[in-house]
């Protein structure tokens, strides 16, 4: 009877350190990496999602866990990243360019970080300007004393959009009415009449532009053109000339694609990082390119050569040993 006893309670014990007294193997040699995105109606938390499904289903093979954050987007996740918050982030090209060299006009003026690493390019982004036809909106310089949302502290698309409004000519603080919320809220403010018009930087189609104009209140995408907005990109080499396919939303009135300018959302990560973290997320995504492509319209231009541009920041060692297996570099 003793001898049972004490075999069960043995057994027990054994059982508790096995489930929770003790990690398992698996679990010990799991590594966990966080990718920052942006709003869940942009195109970086659906890119986010799509790396960490590839990555979490060779778990196994990698022992590397990853999850998706929605964040402030671009300025949030270099800073995030930066202080080890997070492993990786989607990055607007402009900003990966800003943070790396410490550029004036920038947050991190003065700041510049060195230990920031560019992964690989993403899709191409569109400054983009919706506005309600009510509003009179027919140029960047009617937006003079409109109310006009330019984007949350923290995003890519605000330095855009006071980008913009400085190449024009206008004051963001002195011309008109600014917000400063998140693009998940624009369409709803606008259709609302809360506001006039918003800016929002985005590879398209965009399911926030879809619902700015599926509302009964009519809107427009208005051309980003002109001589101060040609000088803007020919002075910043992070910028490139781009339109706004409208082919998209059918609820604008627009009948023609509209010009305006753009940049390249980027995969960012930090010196910091180990190598074969990185190199395993950089395989993953390009041994699984064209299922890559199809998980979203915005994808549909992407080339493997194409990623490896509209990078600022120096290359992290780990996807460069995965470029140069791959011939691609």
């Amino acid at each position: 009877m003793k001898k049972t006893l004490m075999l069960t309670i043995a057994v027990v014990f054994g059982l508790a350190l096995i489930m929770g007294g003790a990690p398992t193997d698996v679990q010990a040699k799991t590594t966990f990496v966080t990718i920052g995105t942006g709003g869940i109606t942009g195109v970086y938390y659906p890119t986010g999602g799509a790396i960490a499904k590839m990555v979490n289903a060779k778990r196994k093979d990698y022992g590397i866990r990853a999850t998706v954050e929605s964040t402030g987007g671009s300025a949030f996740n270099v800073n995030a990243i930066m202080a080890g918050d997070l492993e990786f982030g989607v990055v607007q090209s402009d900003r990966q360019f800003q943070a790396y060299k410490g550029e004036e006009g920038s947050e991190w003026a003065g700041k510049p970080q060195p230990d920031l690493r560019a992964v690989f390019s993403i899709h191409p982004e569109s400054v983009t300007l919706c506005a309600s036809v009510d509003s009179g909106i027919k140029t960047v310089m009617d937006l003079k004393g409109k109310r006009v949302n330019l984007g949350n502290p923290g995003s890519g698309h605000l330095q855009n959009s006071k980008d913009t409004l400085m190449a024009v000519g206008l004051d963001p603080e002195k011309d008109l009415m600014a917000e400063y919320i998140k693009a998940a809220e624009a369409p709803g403010l606008l259709q609302d009449g809360r506001i006039d018009a918003f800016f929002y930087t985005v590879g398209h189609p965009s399911g926030a532009f879809k619902e700015a104009t599926a509302g009964k209140t009519k809107v427009m995408f208005v051309a980003i053109e002109g001589a101060g907005i040609d000088q803007l990109v020919a002075n910043n080499s992070y910028y490139a000339k781009s339109f706004v396919p409208v082919e998209n939303y059918p609820g604008a009135i627009n009948d023609a694609d509209v010009p305006t300018f753009g940049v390249k959302a980027t995969f960012c990560t930090s010196a910091a990082v180990p190598d074969e973290v990185v190199y395993a997320i950089t395989k993953e995504v390009f041994d699984n390119f064209d299922t890559f492509k199809k998980l979203h319209p915005a994808y549909a231009v992407l080339t493997k050569e194409g990623m490896l541009e509209g990078l600022s920041a120096p290359i992290h060692p780990g996807a460069m040993k995965y470029y140069k297996e791959a011939g691609l570099k």
